[in-house]
């Protein structure tokens, strides 16, 4: 999801369905932030399998200040309304992978 400034909403901008953590920050811009919820296939130790719905705050370095005060500002008011609770955030996109992913996910496993 994005800010459309004019309208000053967070909007849908792109919708990806089966496509992995590593493949999802090749879709993610470089130099414009960037809100992402995510479903993810956690497979835990005991074999058990639950789904997380994970809220990811993108704000690459090298951002407008203006962007990023924007999204950050807006970025507590969207996970309160949408009740979310697995939050993270990164500030370079390459970060985002799955082993990124596994390892903030298992701190509330």
């Amino acid at each position: 999801m994005k800010i459309d400034k004019d309208k000053q909403l967070v909007v849908l901008d792109e919708e990806h369905e089966g496509i992995s953590p590593d493949e999802l920050k090749d879709e993610l811009p470089e130099r414009q932030p960037r809100f992402i919820v995510y479903s993810y296939k956690y497979e835990h130790e005991d074999g058990r399998v639950s789904y997380p719905l994970c809220f990811i705050f993108s704000s690459p370095v090298g951002c407008k200040p203006e962007q990023q005060m924007m999204y950050a500002g807006s970025k507590n008011k969207l996970v309160q309304t949408a009740e979310l609770t697995k939050v993270f955030e990164i500030r370079n996109t390459e970060d985002l992978t799955e082993e990124w992913l596994r390892e903030k996910l298992g701190y509330f496993h």
